[in-house]
């Protein structure tokens, strides 16, 4: 995006943040008629709630301690609040309009009417809290998710390939030193032959990145065929060289419209997320021009973290696509957007003689909670066919 798109974006969410958190502070006001001394404390705290994430994350661009820190995990909090709440309200609002119809509401809150509110305005903020606090304690339990694939090529003797995946890490100041340690370990305990990350690995911008040192976590993975990654958008909202750069100064070989052939056995490419081409200013590679110089005889795994125009991709000679991106929505309802947006928004289809994966992802944006799916690692065990059955089948 350019500066002036990046601007407009801004305004406009920033927008969208203000109205929904004015809403909720004059529907929690109206609630707190019963204890009036509450209220100023009330509205100093969604005020705070409110810009917490933007000052959050501003300030700790030049500063970071446990003030910045603590505003970046509140506001980070308070997107997933600002949705189930939200919800509720309206929900109580719809019925609020029913009742103009068919009086209920009286009945149910007997002489003290107040009161009644209160009690609901308190029992929104318990489901709420109840329901993020889930989302949160799902959102460190990854799943591992595991793929059994056979491809009709030979490896160049290579019969079996197990590969461990990721997508979406988003390391930053939310995916810190605890949550880095917990991927590296679930990566390693898979014990695969190579490691494969479909595109942002970093959370925007490097410096939380650096003052944790989370690198020094990312160099403990082990793969014998090595670790390669993909860019994402995120790589590029965070500026795109120093990330990338941060990446392979920590054993991560980031592949940006390249391949490399491995073994002599199997080719992996990695294609520029689709953000490049507002980041750089030029497009990034097509599929045909990527494997120009690629023999399509070896199979080929590429990597692309956005999951678009999967039709481009089949038929090609590629035979496995990991992406991410989507995160299928991350927070209940999204995944039903997700789904109408992208051909796949998780798991697994096969185009061809193409197969796709688009992952959950490991970490989260945003609010480190999530409602409508497991984050999760990927196993894939690669089958390929050898020689003996290449001359038995007279190829």
């Amino acid at each position: 995006m350019h500066k002036s798109q990046y601007f407009m974006f801004f305004v406009i969410v920033l927008t969208v943040q203000i109205l929904v958190n004015l809403y909720l502070t004059w529907r929690g006001f109206q609630a707190l008629e019963a204890h009036p001394k509450i209220r100023p404390w009330f509205i100093a705290f969604m005020v705070l709630a409110t810009f917490s994430y933007i000052i959050g994350r501003t300030l700790e661009k030049s500063m970071y301690n446990p003030l910045t820190v603590s505003l970046h995990w509140l506001g980070a909090f308070w997107f997933a609040v600002m949705l189930y709440a939200t919800l509720q309200v309206l929900l109580i609002d719809i019925g609020r309009l029913i009742n103009l119809a068919i009086p209920f509401i009286q009945k149910m809150a007997g002489t003290d009417y107040t009161q009644f509110k209160f009690i609901v305005g308190a029992s929104v903020a318990s489901i709420t809290f109840l329901v993020i606090m889930a989302g949160h304690i799902n959102a460190w339990h990854p799943r591992t998710a595991e793929l059994n694939i056979e491809i009709p090529k030979t490896a160049n003797g290579l019969k079996e390939l197990r590969i461990a995946a990721v997508s979406d890490v988003h390391l930053g100041t939310i995916i810190g030193p605890r949550k880095t340690g917990k991927l590296v370990n679930k990566l390693n305990a898979l014990n695969p032959d190579i490691i494969l990350m479909a595109g942002d690995v970093l959370d925007e911008d490097v410096g939380p990145v650096i003052r944790q040192n989370l690198g020094d976590s990312l160099r403990k993975l082990k793969a014998p065929m090595g670790i390669y990654a993909s860019t994402g958008n995120h790589e590029y909202i965070g500026g795109g060289e120093p990330s990338i750069n941060y990446l392979e100064e920590h054993g991560i070989k980031v592949l940006r419209d390249s391949s490399v052939l491995i073994g002599d056995a199997f080719y992996v490419i990695g294609r520029e997320d689709l953000h490049a081409n507002f980041s750089k200013g030029q497009k990034r590679k097509g599929v045909e021009e990527l494997l120009q110089n690629i023999d399509t005889n070896l199979p080929v795994i590429m990597l692309d973290h956005q999951p678009y125009h999967l039709d481009s991709v089949a038929g090609n000679g590629i035979d496995l696509q990991l992406s991410g991106h989507t995160h299928h929505g991350q927070l209940w309802p999204f995944g039903y957007i997700t789904n109408k947006i992208y051909e796949v928004s998780r798991g697994y289809k096969q185009k061809g003689d193409t197969h796709f994966w688009v992952s959950t992802g490991f970490g989260t944006w945003g609010p480190p909670v999530r409602t409508g799916n497991r984050p999760e690692v990927i196993l894939i065990n690669l089958k390929f066919q050898n020689y003996t059955n290449s001359r038995k089948n007279g190829s």
